[in-house]
Protein backbone atom coordinates (compact mmCIF):
# COMPACT_ATOMS: atom_id res chain seq x y z
CA UNK A 1 0.00 0.00 0.00
CA UNK A 2 1.30 3.26 -0.65
CA UNK A 3 1.95 5.45 2.32
CA UNK A 4 -0.03 8.95 1.17
CA UNK A 5 -2.86 6.27 0.62
CA UNK A 6 -2.12 4.84 4.34
CA UNK A 7 -2.35 8.59 5.94
CA UNK A 8 -5.09 9.30 3.98
CA UNK A 9 -7.01 6.16 5.30
CA UNK A 10 -6.02 6.23 8.28
CA UNK A 11 -7.11 9.89 8.58
CA UNK A 12 -10.19 9.65 7.45
CA UNK A 13 -11.40 6.63 9.61
CA UNK A 14 -9.70 9.17 12.87
CA UNK A 15 -12.08 12.25 12.10
CA UNK A 16 -15.06 9.70 11.55
CA UNK A 17 -13.98 7.79 15.12
CA UNK A 18 -13.91 11.27 16.52
CA UNK A 19 -17.04 12.84 14.55
CA UNK A 20 -18.62 9.57 16.48
CA UNK A 21 -17.20 10.02 19.87
CA UNK A 22 -18.54 13.93 19.57
CA UNK A 23 -21.89 12.85 18.66
CA UNK A 24 -21.87 10.05 21.96
CA UNK A 25 -20.87 13.13 24.05
CA UNK A 26 -23.82 15.25 23.31
CA UNK A 27 -26.52 11.95 23.27
CA UNK A 28 -25.22 11.54 26.99
CA UNK A 29 -25.98 15.26 27.78
CA UNK A 30 -22.74 16.78 28.14
CA UNK A 31 -23.49 20.24 27.16
CA UNK A 32 -22.00 22.14 30.31
CA UNK A 33 -19.97 24.32 27.60
CA UNK A 34 -16.88 22.23 28.65
CA UNK A 35 -15.21 20.62 25.44
CA UNK A 36 -15.55 17.10 26.98
CA UNK A 37 -15.56 15.12 23.74
CA UNK A 38 -12.75 16.96 22.09
CA UNK A 39 -10.66 16.13 25.55
CA UNK A 40 -11.45 12.73 25.31
CA UNK A 41 -10.53 12.66 21.60
CA UNK A 42 -7.40 14.19 22.32
CA UNK A 43 -5.96 11.83 24.81
CA UNK A 44 -7.53 8.82 24.08
CA UNK A 45 -5.13 9.05 20.51
CA UNK A 46 -2.18 10.43 23.06
CA UNK A 47 -2.58 7.15 24.55
CA UNK A 48 -2.77 5.27 21.51
CA UNK A 49 0.07 6.61 20.08
CA UNK A 50 2.05 6.32 23.01
CA UNK A 51 0.86 2.62 22.91
CA UNK A 52 1.61 2.20 19.09
CA UNK A 53 5.24 3.50 19.25
CA UNK A 54 6.35 2.33 22.37
CA UNK A 55 4.64 -0.81 22.54
CA UNK A 56 4.25 -2.47 18.98
CA UNK A 57 7.33 -0.01 17.51
CA UNK A 58 5.59 1.90 14.43
CA UNK A 59 8.25 3.74 14.03
CA UNK A 60 10.73 0.87 13.86
CA UNK A 61 11.80 0.01 10.04
CA UNK A 62 9.82 -2.34 8.11
CA UNK A 63 6.33 -1.10 9.70
CA UNK A 64 6.38 2.04 7.63
CA UNK A 65 2.74 1.39 6.32
CA UNK A 66 1.54 1.20 9.93
CA UNK A 67 3.02 4.31 11.37
CA UNK A 68 1.51 5.67 8.15
CA UNK A 69 -2.19 4.19 8.59
CA UNK A 70 -1.87 4.23 12.53
CA UNK A 71 0.25 6.64 14.40
CA UNK A 72 -0.12 9.41 11.36
CA UNK A 73 -3.05 8.61 10.20
CA UNK A 74 -5.28 7.60 12.23
CA UNK A 75 -3.92 9.09 15.53
CA UNK A 76 -3.58 12.71 13.81
CA UNK A 77 -6.78 12.77 12.70
CA UNK A 78 -8.67 11.40 15.49
CA UNK A 79 -6.72 14.24 17.53
CA UNK A 80 -7.52 18.01 16.97
CA UNK A 81 -5.54 20.85 18.00
CA UNK A 82 -7.71 22.68 15.44
CA UNK A 83 -10.86 22.33 17.24
CA UNK A 84 -9.20 22.26 20.88
CA UNK A 85 -7.63 26.01 20.31
CA UNK A 86 -10.61 27.24 18.86
CA UNK A 87 -12.71 25.40 21.62
CA UNK A 88 -10.79 27.50 24.10
CA UNK A 89 -11.11 30.65 22.20
CA UNK A 90 -14.74 30.29 22.34
CA UNK A 91 -14.72 29.84 26.11
CA UNK A 92 -12.02 32.76 26.64
CA UNK A 93 -14.66 35.11 24.60
CA UNK A 94 -17.58 33.85 26.50
CA UNK A 95 -15.90 34.69 29.79
CA UNK A 96 -15.81 31.21 30.94
CA UNK A 97 -12.13 31.77 31.85
CA UNK A 98 -11.74 28.71 34.94
CA UNK A 99 -13.35 25.66 32.25
CA UNK A 100 -10.32 27.65 29.78
CA UNK A 101 -7.43 27.50 31.95
CA UNK A 102 -9.05 23.69 33.29
CA UNK A 103 -9.24 22.53 29.51
CA UNK A 104 -5.85 23.63 28.84
CA UNK A 105 -3.76 22.44 31.52
CA UNK A 106 -6.06 18.93 32.03
CA UNK A 107 -5.26 18.27 27.96
CA UNK A 108 -1.63 19.00 28.16
CA UNK A 109 -0.90 17.80 31.69
CA UNK A 110 -3.37 15.06 31.24
CA UNK A 111 -1.80 13.68 27.73
CA UNK A 112 1.76 14.15 29.44
CA UNK A 113 0.73 11.59 32.22
CA UNK A 114 -0.62 9.02 29.71
CA UNK A 115 1.90 9.17 27.45
CA UNK A 116 4.74 8.42 30.52
CA UNK A 117 2.25 5.76 31.87
CA UNK A 118 1.92 4.24 28.44
CA UNK A 119 5.75 4.46 27.94
CA UNK A 120 6.19 2.76 31.53
CA UNK A 121 4.42 -0.35 30.51
CA UNK A 122 5.45 -0.89 26.91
Amino acid sequence: MNLWLAVFLGGGAGSLVRYALSLLFLRVGLKDGFPWATLAANLIATALLAWLILRYQVHAPGKEHWRALLAIGFCGGFSTMSTFSFENFQLLRDGLYVHAVANIVISVGAGILFFTLFARSA
